[in-house]
């Protein structure tokens, strides 16, 4: 049973990077078999045809990068003594997962794919943006009721840093179309941060 699920899961991986680096429609299933090193009747068998194997391989995709974002905000479960450092810190990683190439590539890819897959930006923002607010937004409670913020709603306060984060991000990025210099996204966290903790900071 484990067997089958890792070469399941090795095919997903494969066919997300032969679509990110072909596009849906120029991506075939010969070569996603190749690059999972698997026979292309097994790709069949595990994922029946190239639009499902497309769906899951995005969902797959969406599921990585929202653990590495909630990886990101656990570290803002116990802050320490400098509040502003933790956030900071936070938010560079933060900036850091969307930087990544698997979080550029589904970006790309949901963007490019939206006509032909109409449901696929509410399933990718479904598994990430939507799990990581409710996650930002249960650190934030925690950190108004130990005092260290004013009191607030925590859910729009996780919207509004957020957006304090992925605006800049994107416009830099030129919509993930270039590679934003790491003291680039340390000055956006910075910044970020500091215009949070101006509005929220206790």
């Amino acid at each position: 049973m484990a067997e089958l699920a890792d070469k399941r899961q090795a095919i997903l991986e494969a066919a997300f990077t032969v679509f990110a680096r072909r596009g849906y429609a120029q991506a075939c299933v010969k070569e996603i078999a190749e690059e999972a090193g698997v026979a292309k009747p097994t790709v069949y068998n595990h994922l029946a045809d190239k639009e499902n194997l497309f769906r899951h391989a995005m969902e797959a995709a969406a599921d990585a990068v929202r653990a590495e974002n909630l990886a990101a905000v656990e570290r803002m479960r116990d802050p320490g003594g400098d509040l502003r450092a933790a956030m900071e810190d936070g938010a560079y990683r933060l900036l850091q997962v969307c930087c990544g190439e698997r979080a550029r590539a589904l970006r790309w890819l949901t963007y490019a794919q939206v006509a032909g897959f109409p449901d696929l930006i509410d399933v990718v923002q479904g598994r990430t943006s939507d799990g990581l607010s409710d996650a930002l937004a249960d650190r934030l409670a925690r950190l108004v009721l130990s005092g260290r913020l004013r009191p607030c709603d925590p859910a729009l306060a996780a919207e509004q840093f957020l957006a304090l984060l992925t605006g800049p991000l994107e416009s830099r990025s030129r919509l993930g179309t270039r590679k934003v210099p790491a003291a680039e996204v340390r000055e956006v966290a910075a910044a970020a941060t500091d215009t949070f903790l101006r509005a929220y900071g206790a």
